[in-house]
């Protein structure tokens, strides 16, 4: 009997496949998504260690936006994690959305990212 896949499964899946074969030795800036919350890791995969994270529950982060599940948060924590990132000595990656569509909190935290330093 075959295993039903979701849609979201199906994306992340062929977005990870995309990833691999254009990563090259980057580093993957990984975005995990939920209704209240942004979370995003840097991750080094040859090493299989995460570099820097940064969320929304954050205290830097919670201090600045009044809500946690908008796009004004997402923009934080892209600034934060570009941030964090150069303290890593890390300035260019690979964007990994996994499943999530580039659209809405994923895009503002990915142009927030970029705005601050970080080239991908």
């Amino acid at each position: 009997m075959a295993k039903m896949e979701t849609a979201f499964g199906r994306r992340a899946r062929r977005v990870r496949h995309r990833i691999r074969q254009q990563a090259s030795g980057r580093v993957r800036l990984s975005v995990h998504r939920t209704n209240k919350h942004i979370a995003v890791q840097l991750i080094d995969d040859s090493k299989g260690v995460t570099l820097a994270a940064a969320s929304t529950l954050d205290k830097e982060v919670r201090g600045k936006v009044k809500s946690t599940s908008n796009v004004d948060a997402a923009k934080e924590v892209g600034k934060l994690i570009a941030k964090r990132a150069r303290d890593a000595k890390v300035s260019n990656v690979v964007f990994d959305r996994g499943g999530f569509l580039y659209h809405g909190r994923v895009k503002a935290l990915a142009d927030a990212a970029r705005e601050s330093g970080l080239q991908f």
